[in-house]
């Protein structure tokens, strides 16, 4: 089994399941606004999972006029509401980056927005095993290039990228980086993964050495 020196993870679909609160978020934005959009359901949302949020509200609605203003409300009140409204980890996450921390290093690579992972970070009270990470709102680049920014920043020598959806596995390979399948997460049909995940915990068989 090949030794693994770093573990980058996506957060949503892959780490925990906070699309009910996201849901909260946006629709309480769409109501500021007064926007013809709502509502944002648990079934849409999960749907446009691992996507930006520009992207997310373009195939929500092609209201383009109104797109920076409803995003510079809804990160204000994605900081300020998801801290408290959280997210459900995944069985066995806990544990996991527990044990994987003793002998890895561990990173956060995500889509979601400029607080995304410190709201993470605040809800669960994980951010001690982790070195860094980065996201498409903080730096305004896809995964790929956060994992390869982070790679290099760092050093790693054999990183490893976790995530749900097909398009993680595209952006790992396109970084140079192997791929583990979150299958439990939001995507399906990711048929080009280097590794099958049915839990999270499946990893700690993966990266043993």
């Amino acid at each position: 089994m090949k030794h693994f020196d770093s573990i980058l993870f996506d957060m949503d679909g892959t780490l925990w399941d906070a699309v009910d609160s996201y849901c909260a978020v946006w629709n309480h934005t769409i109501a500021q606004l007064r926007m013809d959009i709502g509502p944002v359901t648990r079934e849409k949302l999960c749907a446009l999972m691992g996507k930006s949020l520009d992207e997310i509200f373009r195939l929500l609605t092609d209201n383009e006029t109104q797109k920076a203003g409803f995003i510079e409300r809804l990160s204000a009140n994605e900081a300020e509401m998801m801290p408290s409204l959280g997210g459900r980890l995944y069985p066995g996450v806990r544990h996991t980056l527990e044990k994987l921390s003793k002998d890895h290093r561990l990173f956060m690579v995500s889509n979601c927005d400029v607080s995304g992972l410190n709201n993470f970070y605040s809800s669960t009270g994980l951010e001690p095993l982790f070195t860094d990470g980065l996201s498409y709102g903080m730096t305004k680049h896809g995964k790929s290039t956060n994992i390869r920014a982070l790679t290099e920043l760092y050093m790693l020598e054999a990183p490893l990228y976790v995530g749900d959806i097909r398009s993680d596995c595209s952006d790992a390979h396109a970084a140079g980086v192997p791929f583990a399948w979150a299958s439990y997460g939001f995507g399906n049909d990711v048929t080009e993964a280097d590794y099958i995940l049915r839990t999270i915990e499946d990893l700690l068989t993966i990266c043993k050495h």
